[in-house]
C-alpha cells in the first residue's frame, strides 16, 4: 500500500471513525482502524462489532491494499503533524509514515483479522432527508434508558408508516416521541429498534447530507451518503405499546413561556435534592409557584405568570427531566397538559413547527412530601 494524502483529509478520515472503537476489548484487532487503499482514494474503517462505521476521503493512490493500525495512537499522532502532506507505505504488517522532516512506523495486523461488514443491499433499500432525521434522533434519543434490566428500551424504536416516519425513547419515567408525515418512495412498513450510540453516529456523519440511503437485513440496519457507511446491529423484541401511556384525559392545560420555565427550574433546581431533584410546581390561575424544601440544605420560592386553565393543581417533578425535554421544544411557549398529581404530563410545543413534525415529551411526576 503507498499514498499521499493531506493532513486535513487524513485528520477527518480518521476523526470519523474512531468514535466507534471501543475503550477495552478482548480482540486486539477492534483496537485498530482499517486503513483501505482503493483507486479513488483511502477508505477508513472501525467498529465494536455492533456498530461499524466506514469513511472514503480524497488522497493520491500509487498502490492499493489494507492494514489495520492502532486507532488511538494513530489518531494522536496526526493531531500533532506539521501542515504538511503525509506520505504512507506499508511493508508488510508494518505502517509507516512520512510527514515533513518526522517518520513514523506503527506495527499493524493483518487485514484478514478486521471482523467483515453486515452485507446491506443499499438497492433495496431507501432514502430518508439526512437533516431531518438528525432532528428526529436528537429530539428523541435523549430519553431512551440506560438500565440493563429492560434491554429493549435501550434502543430508540423507528417506526416507518406509508404516510409518516416516527421516532419514540422512553425510560419509563419520561417518553420523547417525534411524527414526520411524508415518507419517500420505497419505504417498507417497519419497526426498527436502535441502539442510540449508532444512531449519534449517524447524526453526526449523516446529519447534514441531503439523501442518505437505508436498507436493512434481518440483524443489522445500514445507513450511507457520500462515501460514508454506517452499520448498526438491530435490537431484537417488541418495542412497549407507547401509545397506551400517552394521556387522553387530560384536561388541565398550561401555557408557559419557554425560557422563563427553564430559568425558574435552574434556579430551584441549585437547592434541590441531588437524589431526588424534586420541585414543586403548584397552578393556579395565572401564577405558578415553584417550591423546594431540604432539609440539611434550605428552601425556594418563585412565582412566574403562566396561562393556566383548569383547577388548582400541586405536582412535583425532577426538574432535569423538565430542563432536559424543554431543550428540545422548538417554540418560545410551550404547553403543558394534566389530569392529576400522580398522573402523567405532556410537553409539547404552542404551535406547529416550520417542519410539520408532531413532537411530544412525557414526564412522570414525583410524589410530593406533605
Amino acid at each position: 500500500m503507498k499514498f499521499s494524502i493531506t493532513r486535513e483529509n487524513f485528520q477527518q478520515g480518521l476523526a470519523s471513525v474512531v468514535a466507534t472503537i471501543p475503550a477495552r476489548t478482548t480482540l486486539p484487532v477492534l483496537s485498530n482502524i482499517l486503513i483501505e487503499a482503493e483507486d479513488e482514494g483511502v477508505r477508513v474503517s472501525g467498529t465494536d462489532l455492533d456498530i461499524s462505521v466506514s469513511v472514503a476521503v480524497p488522497a493520491e493512490v500509487e498502490e492499493g491494499g489494507a492494514l489495520t493500525v492502532p486507532a488511538k495512537k494513530l489518531q494522536e499522532l496526526a493531531r500533532e503533524l506539521p501542515e504538511q502532506p503525509i506520505h504512507v507505505t506499508t511493508r508488510g504488517e508494518r505502517f509507516e509514515l512520512v510527514c515533513g522532516k518526522a517518520s513514523f512506523k506503527l506495527n499493524g495486523l493483518a487485514r484478514e483479522e478486521f471482523p467483515t461488514f453486515p452485507e446491506v443491499d443499499f438497492g433495496a433499500g431507501w432514502t430518508v432527508d439526512g437533516s431531518r432525521l438528525a432532528g428526529m434522533i436528537g429530539r428523541t434519543s435523549f430519553a431512551v434508558s440506560t438500565e440493563e434490566s429492560r434491554p429493549i428500551l435501550n434502543g430508540v424504536l423507528w417506526q416507518l408508516r406509508p404516510d409518516a416516519s416516527t421516532m419514540v425513547a422512553t425510560n419509563g419515567h419520561r417518553l420523547a416521541r417525534i411524527r414526520v408525515p411524508g415518507t419517500n418512495e420505497g419505504t417498507p412498513e417497519d419497526d426498527i429498534i436502535i441502539p442510540p450510540k449508532a444512531l449519534a453516529q449517524v447524526d453526526r456523519l449523516l446529519g447534514q447530507q441531503k439523501e442518505v440511503q437505508a436498507a436493512r437485513t434481518e440483524n443489522h440496519l445500514g445507513f450511507q451518503a457520500g462515501g460514508t457507511k454506517v452499520f448498526t446491529r438491530i435490537i431484537e423484541g417488541p418495542y412497549p405499546n407507547y401509545e397506551q401511556v400517552i394521556p387522553k384525559d387530560n384536561d388541565k392545560v398550561a401555557r408557559i413561556d419557554k425560557e422563563n420555565l427553564a430559568r425558574a427550574l435552574r434556579r430551584m433546581a441549585v437547592v434541590a435534592s441531588d437524589q431526588t431533584h424534586r420541585v414543586r410546581l403548584s397552578f393556579n390561575g395565572p401564577i405558578l409557584r415553584f417550591a423546594v424544601e431540604t432539609p440539611d440544605l434550605g428552601e425556594a420560592h418563585e412565582d412566574l405568570d403562566v396561562d393556566y386553565r383548569g383547577e388548582p393543581l400541586d405536582i412535583g417533578f425532577n426538574a432535569n427531566y423538565l430542563l432536559e425535554v424543554l431543550r428540545f421544544m422548538s417554540t418560545e411557549e410551550v404547553k403543558m397538559t394534566f389530569k392529576g398529581p400522580e398522573r402523567a404530563t405532556t410537553i409539547e410545543p404552542a404551535s406547529a413547527g416550520d417542519d410539520g413534525a408532531d413532537y411530544l415529551c412525557l414526564v412522570m411526576p414525583l410524589r410530593l412530601l406533605d
